[in-house]
């Protein structure tokens, strides 16, 4: 009686080892499949993680300042004198941040406002010969034919532009490092202010590049008009 005790107690203790066998195989391949997710989720989120940390860089690092504001003031010639009227044309000199990636002006877009009207205008590529001019000689608002920029349309100037990124790229022209370009706005027209600029109103806006900082528009125009070029930021 007492042997087949023993040979049943040695039965069990093998069920138990097989028991805990199947346990430890099962843990084992839990914590494998566990293993394969976490590695997969690291990888996917050190991909995100790289590819959000090269957009945030370009994000702060690019952008486009806005270098110098000038306006050009209507005038009239009465009785062998010449009355100024007030502010039609705009000549924005822009250039872009230290560091920054090339920008393409096809896909910047300036907003402008006066208080009461506000106007989102782009670059018309479709329209080169109206609105591009691969150099600016002599006179600053000579060089685009203003009559024709009556829309929600900027022209571009090039100023300087060492590499041709923007004189052989009419359609998109990009300002690279130590490029600078003039736009330019027309704003006595209804798709733009409506009116040409009084004396003392507040301007401000925005040039906005594709990606990066923008550059900022932000003046008051003068108490009188006595000339007819001013440097107004």
């Amino acid at each position: 009686m007492r042997k087949l005790l023993l040979f049943n107690k040695k039965n069990d203790v093998g069920a138990i080892g097989i028991g805990a066998m199947i346990v430890l195989i099962a843990m084992i391949l839990v914590a494998g499949v566990a293993a394969s997710v976490l590695i997969q989720t690291s990888n996917t989120l050190q991909t995100q993680a790289m590819r959000t940390g090269a957009q945030t860089i370009r994000e702060v690092s690019s952008g486009i300042t806005v270098y110098t504001i000038d306006a050009w003031v209507d005038t009239v010639t009465v009785n062998d004198s010449t009355e100024y009227n007030n502010i039609t044309c705009l000549a924005i000199t822009v250039e872009p941040r230290p560091g920054s990636n090339g920008i393409d002006l096809n896909n910047t877009f300036i907003l402008i406002s006066d208080g009461d009207t506000k106007a989102l205008l782009r670059y018309d590529y479709n329209d080169t010969a109206t609105f591009f001019t691969d150099s600016i000689e002599g006179d600053f608002f000579a060089a685009i034919a203003w009559e024709d920029l009556g829309n929600d349309k900027f022209a571009i100037g090039v100023l300087q532009d060492y590499d041709n990124s923007m004189k052989n790229n009419e359609n998109n022209p990009v300002l690279n490092r130590g490029d600078k370009a003039v736009l330019y706005v027309y704003t006595n027209t209804s798709a733009v202010l409506d009116s040409p600029i009084d004396e003392r109103v507040d301007i401000f806006g925005q040039v906005i590049p594709e990606f990066g900082a923008p550059g900022v528009i932000s003046f008051t125009s003068p108490k009188a008009y006595t000339m007819s070029v001013y440097k107004v930021q």
